[in-house]
């Protein structure tokens, strides 16, 4: 029997090889709230701080309002909780009018479990021409404990 033993890398999240679009640079971002030692700037070019955060617990919206329409093809996301046992759900859509209907592209609930379960890596493969409007709405906990959103990353291509 011929074995290979598989190695996991889990400090690289990013996959490699991408046009990634610098979302700073070409969108606006609306934001329920924010804590300012974690800025959405951070999430939104990974090596620049520690993610976003919101200030306050509860739901919260981050929306990505694109100066000119996009085509992307792929939605990177990655979330840490290294503190609480919780279940989070998110919801990512799309919007080619400014915002006035949106298509979703996942709804998805996921649970952290420190100190095993502590990252979540969500990449999505997607088709988005005509894109002026991301929306990611985040239940940092579904229980409704008082858990905050985060972000440690969150990158277009």
């Amino acid at each position: 029997m011929r074995k290979r033993m598989i190695i996991k890398d889990i400090q690289s999240v990013t996959p490699p090889d991408e046009s990634w679009l610098d979302l700073v640079s070409i969108a606006q971002a609306e934001l329920t709230s924010e804590d300012p030692s974690f800025p959405i700037e951070s999430a939104l070019k990974p090596g620049m701080g520690s993610g976003w955060r919101a200030s306050e617990p509860g739901r919260q919206t981050v929306r990505l309002l694109f100066d000119e329409p996009v085509r992307i093809r792929r939605a990177h996301l990655v979330f840490h909780e290294e503190e609480r046992q919780r279940t989070q759900e998110i919801l990512l859509r799309w919007s080619s009018d400014g915002g006035h209907s949106y298509q979703d592209i996942v709804r998805q609930q996921y649970n952290f479990s420190p100190p095993d379960s502590t990252r979540e890596i969500e990449d999505y493969e997607v088709d988005l021409a005509g894109l002026t409007t991301l929306e990611l709405i985040l239940s940092p906990d579904i229980s409704g404990g008082d858990a905050r959103a985060s972000i440690a990353e969150l990158r277009l291509a």
